[in-house]
């Protein structure tokens, strides 16, 4: 087993608030392990263009309580084609780094996963994204603090909803997943989350209409999860005015707000966990893994299996908030 001298870090993908904390993490815990570290600015596109530079402990001092990212992100076109990841190799090789650290969340785990079989190449990946919908970890760096995020920006627009008599969707992000919207409505005492993992089985706007916006409350407000699946809430702002006319309805859509903000506890020291075990993960000679946590354990996943499978929603969660919004 070759050993690990040297290895690179980068973020990659949207930001999350924590992903700091991890790269700090895994700085540090690789140093006092007496490997050398070096910042990948840019996600994969520095590995293409070099933007790469040495990091000692002090480079990540006081940043755990950042949001964003010291090393930056940037979707990269070219790390999708062959002779992208074969200029990245290059870069690598040139660099002496002999094991990458990829913090992101499917999109950049996706492409550890080609690069890491097409090059036989150690890499570990850290779930960074508010979405959590990576499989195999019940939690991924950022998404306690995004949850935070709605549940106050919730809180404030029920303050006007309630002086109003008016529908309001919120819409909030989470692509094809509804972990955002589901416990951001238990949260916040919502309606009903609209969420994707459920569109095909049931309409659920046509189910939260006919189950009547309890005539006791003067205001409803249903969290939507931003997604090709659900509509968003243009468009079912739009049904509901071709279709229950009656309903005097608004739009919120929080946006990028969600992914901003210093870092919760939560996130700090699962960012601060995962990052130290990447580390140990190398040592130990696993590869091509993520580091995850269950049940307040580390486990490692596999990148097939993180990336492949659906992250299942929690089937009882969906019954609370039934129960709790009569």
């Amino acid at each position: 087993m070759a050993v690990t001298k040297c290895i690179g870090i980068l973020t990659s993908g949207g930001d999350a608030p924590g992903m700091n904390a991890a790269i700090r993490a895994v700085t540090r815990s690789a140093i006092y392990n007496g490997i050398e570290v070096k910042g990948i600015y840019h996600g994969y596109r520095g590995l293409i263009t070099g933007d790469i530079k040495p990091f000692k402990t002090e480079n990540v001092s006081n940043i755990i309580q950042q949001g964003g990212t010291i090393l930056k992100t940037a979707r990269c076109k070219e790390f999708e084609t062959p002779e992208g990841r074969r200029l990245a190799y290059e870069t690598l090789r040139s660099e002496g780094i002999d094991a990458l650290v990829v913090i992101g969340g499917d999109g950049s785990l996706t492409g550890a996963r080609i690069f890491a079989q097409e090059f036989d190449y150690p890499i570990i990946g850290l779930p960074g994204t508010i979405d959590n919908d990576l499989y195999g970890t019940d939690l991924t760096i950022g998404y306690d603090t995004a949850l935070n995020t709605i549940m106050e920006a919730v809180d404030k627009i029920r303050d006007t909803a309630s002086s109003h008599e008016r529908l309001f969707f919120i819409e909030v992000m989470g692509r094809d997943a509804g972990f955002l919207a589901l416990n951001g409505a238990i949260a916040t005492g919502c309606e009903a989350a609209i969420i994707p993992e459920i569109s095909t089985e049931i309409d659920q706007l046509k189910e939260l209409v006919e189950n009547g916006f309890r005539k006791s409350k003067n205001s409803s407000i249903v969290l939507v999860a931003e997604s090709p699946t659900t509509g968003g809430a243009m468009q079912l702002a739009e049904r509901v005015k071709n279709e229950y006319p009656q309903y005097d309805v608004r739009v919120t859509i929080l946006g990028h707000i969600q992914r901003g903000g210093s870092p919760s506890a939560q996130d700090r020291i699962l960012a601060s966990r995962l990052g130290a075990a990447a580390i140990d993960a190398l040592l130990e000679g696993q590869r091509n893994v993520m580091v995850g946590i269950r049940n307040d354990e580390i486990v490692y996943v596999p990148f097939s299996k993180a990336v492949k499978y659906d992250k299942p929603i929690n089937r009882e969660l969906l019954e609370t908030l039934r129960r709790l919004s009569i």
